[in-house]
């Protein structure tokens, strides 16, 4: 790497360090340790005033590589004066010692929390004062705080143990003198070059990309995740030392400058890495000043405060940590690029064989070959490439035509044929961009049968997909700054497409049963496949991204050949592709109105069918662990309610008469119980519990509710596990309670369960009849079911008063990260016209433990009934919603009421209050209900899903 002119002389004075640790070594009545303990303080001093000189100018020019290499030379001077002071005082031996810089430090570059790797070159005839030499060294680095890896070798154990050892190769390869003999480091220098460099290019470079595809593989093979790590990840520092590596030993080059000169990297090329390397040393330098040590994911909480000192500022409709961002994720895609050129010039290099046998056998092993259909593509060994330099400039739809080709024939690309690509973007314009067939080929690819996904990606990463299709060129590399989404949007559009690709191949069935079973029955392919492509184009601008999503696919849809039919079909879908996720998991799928609302805005069974195969593969393409089991059980509820309304199958039958027919059902189901059994336990549930809950849960629970009567227990839970749906069953039986939802929710909590949604009903005889719903943690059942008896035992605790919710609550949160980045105002939204006999109450904030609990013991303090709720988490936000009454069973209407529950979920939800009202008691078991009597009016409870 060429270096800039920097000056150094406002870091350091060097001569003034030298002086200081010479009248300190003068002393001649210090002993080496007293000797140690006060070069120390000098060097330690000056380190630490250089260090922030350097901050200092790194917030003043924004230099990443300035500011790695200011770092470098400081510690030069750091080891240098050190060094020199040791053979002056104490060991004259260590003249003969050459201290060499390897690793990144040896690049001439360091990160403020680097480690500091050197190499002590030791001459063929050496002594044990040269390793005390080096051992003193070493003491007065470590007590100063640095993490140094080191190594002592003669320049022949070097060159035994480079023959053998690609880290120890790569290393050397790197080495730079710092001090002492340097005429040991040019002999290494000569010696590697002469027995191990030479002849050997080939070896490396296998080893080297081998090695990079390895640690993209553990950073998630991706570079588009929302949280990188800047050195490791893909398209991230490494990538580019790879790079050097390679074109250090493969090219005999000193500098990567120099690949202009051999043709490997255009000006404007050089010009990109130049830059890219830069800032990627910037962001990763500001990382290490701002953490205090050697941090290298970019992780959330610290993205904002980086971005500031980056000096980015907000625009309409991207904040400034988002437009920081989108600019690491395009230089993310630069060192793509530029990985890609690289390696198109290192086959041709190796290409031009010696002369003689190898050349002959190389012809005939990396022929050519004719791709049937094409005159302007050929095959080289499995991948696809130009036939001819000008390919792309006499026709530019052949830069489509290249994916299209590879398509049809399961074909890789040659590096050779992206690079041409990368370096023809130019000539995608209107012209390509409204030409029918360059449109034709695009949809046959995004519809392919193959792997669309991959064509696409491939496209987008060359940057064609963004230069052909403009909008979608907005969102490349955007990310949106929140937990829930773990990729950049263009990213989870690709990988949306893939989840599609899965269904319609029939690969899903055991993750999407249903979704399988329709597919091969949808005839608008074509349509479906372009919105889930186009669904989330429109993100990143200040107005709804779904409506203008619509917008954009009106203008995109015909000239993608789709007709009037399909393009509004497109229109429709995107407009609404949040709609059935929305509702399954934020309505009351057993609320009749929720049904009715959500038919009235689907319409058709087509519509059906679509809208929820797009929001499957939404869902799955947010990140890992985001679909779950239970979603999908709540999108094929709301699908088959939905049916039944579109179909005209809902029955005619009255809830009163319904209610009764699933009582007698009952009645007849516990045929081996007695008479009089079966008459108590059959009367003891309300209409919402025999409308909702399926027979074989009704006698199941009958059988739950008999044995722990018969045991004397006022408090009983039982688990069961649902491994489909990943969800783990606790039923919990206990006397009713205003608070025992707040009080349920709290012990989950406390617990660690994360809630996934509860039945809630209350018996006739004044008890409450639980299930709660817990997302599922571990693969084996019996593991599983032990966590969840434990939960268990946390309910029967806190119910009975054995604990108290405040201590084990806080307990819980103690050791939790707060979502302190993230900032999320509380908005309470009261509605009478989503349910006929609710007020539906809808809450959305930031997540934190406990919060629930906190929610639901408000409405419980306001008098308020809930009848079923659904608690949604997406990332650092929840959505949580409440059907609730007065205790008199109806809505709340009063405009004063509702500004009042309003301010006070919205002051709970904003940490306003106590973390628990301290007025909760203890237990809360409620007196036995008197014998005979049926409560009138019971607080039906029914339902709450998280």
């Amino acid at each position: 790497m060429a270096d800039d002119v920097i000056d150094f002389s406002d870091i350091l004075d060097v001569v003034r360090l030298r002086e200081e640790c010479r009248a300190v070594a003068a002393d001649p009545a210090r002993n080496p340790l007293e000797l140690r303990t006060a070069l120390l303080g000098v060097l330690k001093q000056a380190s630490s005033e250089g260090r922030k000189k350097v901050r200092d100018l790194l917030n003043a020019d924004g230099g990443g590589l300035a500011c790695a290499r200011r770092l470098s030379w400081l510690q030069d001077q750091v080891i240098c004066v050190l060094h020199d002071t040791i053979s002056e005082r104490l060991h004259q031996e260590a003249e003969s010692i050459a201290v060499a810089a390897v690793g990144g430090y040896g690049r001439d570059t360091l990160a403020p929390g680097s480690d500091i790797d050197l190499l002590f070159l030791l001459p063929a005839k050496n002594n044990d004062a040269m390793r005390k030499a080096i051992e003193f060294l070493l003491y007065v680095l470590w007590d100063m705080g640095f993490k140094i890896g080191h190594a002592t070798r003669t320049i022949e154990e070097c060159i035994q143990l480079a023959k053998t050892d690609m880290t120890i190769r790569t290393a050397i390869l790197e080495s730079r003198y710092v001090c002492g003999a340097e005429a040991l480091v040019t002999e290494l220098e000569k010696r590697f070059d002469a027995e191990i460099v030479a002849g050997t290019g080939p070896e490396f470079v296998a080893a080297k990309l081998a090695e990079r595809d390895l640690r993209h593989q553990k950073a998630g093979d991706t570079r588009y995740l929302v949280e990188p790590n800047v050195k490791e990840g893909k398209g991230g520092l490494r990538d580019l030392h790879t790079l050097f590596w390679i074109a250090k030993y493969y090219y005999r080059v000193r500098n990567a400058q120099e690949l202009v000169a051999r043709g490997v990297f255009s000006r404007h090329e050089w010009k990109v890495f130049q830059k890219s390397d830069d800032f990627l040393w910037a962001v990763r330098c500001h990382m290490h000043f701002l953490t205090g040590k050697a941090e290298e994911r970019l992780s959330f909480d610290i993205q904002r405060e980086i971005a500031e000192s980056l000096g980015y500022h907000s625009r309409p409709g991207l904040s400034a940590v988002e437009r920081f961002m989108k600019h690491y994720f395009l230089v993310a895609k630069d060192v793509g690029d530029l990985t890609r050129i690289f390696c198109a010039a290192l086959e041709d290099e190796q290409a031009k064989e010696a002369p003689g046998l190898k050349r002959v056998i190389s012809r005939f092993t990396k022929r050519v070959h004719k791709i049937p259909g094409t005159v302007d593509f050929v095959q080289d060994r499995g991948r696809i490439t130009v036939a001819n330099p000008d390919v792309f400039k006499r026709d530019p739809v052949n830069i489509i035509r290249l994916f299209h080709v590879a398509d049809i024939n399961g074909l890789e690309f040659h590096p050779d044929a992206l690079k041409r690509v990368t370096r023809s973007l130019s000539l995608i314009g209107d012209q390509v961009r409204q030409n029918e067939e360059a449109n034709r080929l695009f949809l046959s690819m995004l519809t392919s049968r193959r792997d669309p996904a991959l064509m696409l990606r491939r496209m987008n990463e060359a940057g064609v997909l963004g230069r052909f299709i403009p909008d979608f060129g907005r969102i490349v590399s955007m990310m949106q700054f929140n937990m829930y989404h773990h990729y950049t949007v263009d990213e989870h559009l690709i990988r949306s497409v893939e989840a599609l690709s899965e269904v319609d191949k029939g690969q899903a069935a055991d993750i999407h049963p249903l979704a399988n079973k329709l597919m091969p029955n949808v005839e608008e392919r074509e349509a479906l496949y372009v919105a889930v492509l186009l669904h989330d184009i429109a993100k990143g601008r200040q107005e709804d991204h779904s409506i203008a999503g619509a917008r954009i696919a009106r203008k995109l849809c015909p000239r993608f050949g789709l007709n009037q039919k399909q393009a509004e079909l497109v229109v429709w879908l995107i407009e609404e592709h949040l709609l059935m996720s929305m509702t399954a998991q934020t309505r009351d799928l057993h609320d009749r109105k929720t049904i009715t609302d959500f038919a009235e805005r689907v319409q058709s069974m087509d519509r059906l069918r679509l809208l929820l195969i797009l929001t499957i593969c939404d869902i799955r393409a947010v990140g890992p662990g985001v679909w779950n089991g239970w979603k999908g059980q709540l999108l094929r509820t709301l699908y088959y309610e939905t049916e039944l309304l579109l179909t005209g199958g809902f029955s005619e039958l009255s809830r009163k008469e319904r209610a009764r027919q699933s009582e007698e059902e009952l009645f007849e189901a516990l045929s081996d119980w007695s008479q009089k059994d079966r008459r108590v336990y059959s009367r003891l549930h309300y209409q919402p519990y025999l409308l909702s809950v399926p027979l074989e849960d009704q006698v199941r629970h009958a059988h739950f509710i008999r044995e722990a009567d018969q045991k004397g227990q006022a408090l009983a839970t039982t688990v069961r596990t649902h491994s489909f749906h990943a969800i783990t069953e606790i039923t919990v039986l206990a006397p009713d309670h205003p608070r025992l939802l707040s009080i349920i929710a709290g012990a989950c909590a406390a617990a660690g369960a994360n809630i996934a949604d509860a039945q809630v009903f209350t018996t006739s005889d004044g008890r409450a009849l639980d299930t709660i719903l817990i997302n599922r943690e571990f693969p084996v059942d019996e593991d599983e079911l032990r966590r969840a008896a434990t939960i268990g035992r946390m309910i029967e605790d806190v119910l009975s008063g054995r604990k108290r919710l405040p201590e084990v609550i806080a307990t819980r949160a103690k050791g939790k990260r707060r979502n302190k980045m993230f900032s999320i105002p509380p908005s309470v939204i009261i509605s009478n016209g989503l349910s006929n006999k609710f007020t539906v109450v809808e809450v959305e904030c930031l997540d934190r433990p406990g919060l629930l609990a906190e929610i639901t013991a408000v409405l419980a303090d306001l008098s308020l009934d809930i009848h079923s709720a659904r608690i949604t988490t997406f990332g650092e936000k929840v959505i949580d919603t409440f059907y609730v009454t007065d205790l008199l069973g109806a809505k709340i209407t009063n405009e004063n009421r509702q500004g009042n529950i309003s301010a006070r979920l919205k002051a709970v939800m904003a940490e306003q209050e106590d973390e628990l009202r301290s007025g909760m008691p203890p237990g809360i078991i409620a007196p036995a209900p008197i014998p005979g009597r049926r409560l009138q009016a019971p607080p039906r409870r029914p339902k709450a899903d998280a």
